[in-house]
């Protein structure tokens, strides 16, 4: 099977049906992780499955004493496989990474298993969660050197020549969320600068391919932010029609970007998070 071309299928097929993958609640112990070791999946993988909870394989549910219920169809989960290959030219032997998958069942599909680890968890869009988005802000602009600044308009945007942030000022934004959600995407794409990620290595233009690629990769780390800090909304995060079509024409025409998207998005969220490697 070519992996890469089924994960793009499957998150295409999302997207050709309203649904946004990377709005998904992945916040704290809302993550879809793994029933053994109880370790959360990457983000690629928490799109792939699509909601929260303890999966396993056919074969843990056996180990553990139950039974996956008949008819229930499991889902994707992939990972990194280093293998060694030796280069035709040189001899040269190397380690190159390879995308490999294993299916799993949500824990709902078995019987006769309980969870291990899942807990509910509830965030009230109140001062504690206020202050978290605020402490994570200001922790990653102070250690990074990243200025950000509001000024009355209609734009916000990253200036990599500056490395600078611009933002309209905070009552122009209908909701507390959207305000986040707009900062974190806009952080993301600070990630990219050449003194951090080195992925903003060009001008990139609406309507480019590189631009597209770089929107996705802002889009699903805004999405992993806003969950964690717990103002995830339908309105926070952009979803009109001309980003949608744009990333479903970087999708089709490129079947190992999300993969890739979605590696850059953990990246990036890591560092803000200052979590980094």
């Amino acid at each position: 099977m070519d992996i890469y071309a089924e994960i793009t299928a499957r998150i295409i097929d999302q997207m050709e049906n309203g649904i946004i993958p990377w709005q998904k609640p992945w916040a704290a112990n809302g993550k879809a992780i793994s029933h053994a070791t109880g370790k959360a999946y990457s983000l690629l993988n928490q799109m792939l499955l699509g909601r929260p909870g303890e999966y396993l394989t056919f074969k843990q549910c056996q180990e553990a004493g139950g039974r996956v219920r008949k008819g229930e169809k499991s889902s994707m989960v992939v990972f990194w496989k280093w293998i060694e290959q030796e280069d035709e030219e040189t001899g040269e032997k190397k380690e190159v990474p390879f995308l490999r998958y294993y299916n799993v069942f949500h824990i709902d599909q078995c019987e006769g298993i309980s969870a291990k680890h899942t807990t509910e968890t509830v965030f009230p869009d109140g001062a504690d969660t206020l202050a978290t988005a605020q402490d994570i802000i200001y922790d990653y602009l102070s250690r990074e050197g990243v200025k950000m600044t509001h000024a009355e308009g209609d734009q916000a945007f990253y200036r990599p020549a500056t490395d600078e942030v611009v933002l309209p000022i905070r009552k122009q934004f209908v909701s507390t969320a959207e305000y986040y959600s707009t900062v974190f995407h806009e952080l993301t794409h600070s990630t990219g600068h050449p003194s951090r990620l080195n992925r903003l290595t060009r001008p990139s233009f609406f309507g480019t391919e590189d631009y597209s690629k770089e929107e996705l990769v802002a889009e699903i780390g805004a999405s992993a932010l806003v969950n964690y800090v717990g103002l995830e909304t339908t309105n926070s995060l952009r979803n009109n029609t001309a980003y949608i079509q744009n990333w479903l024409t970087v999708l089709k025409g490129d079947k190992r970007f999300i993969v890739s998207a979605s590696g850059k998005a953990e990246k990036a969220v890591n560092l803000i998070l200052g979590s980094a490697g």
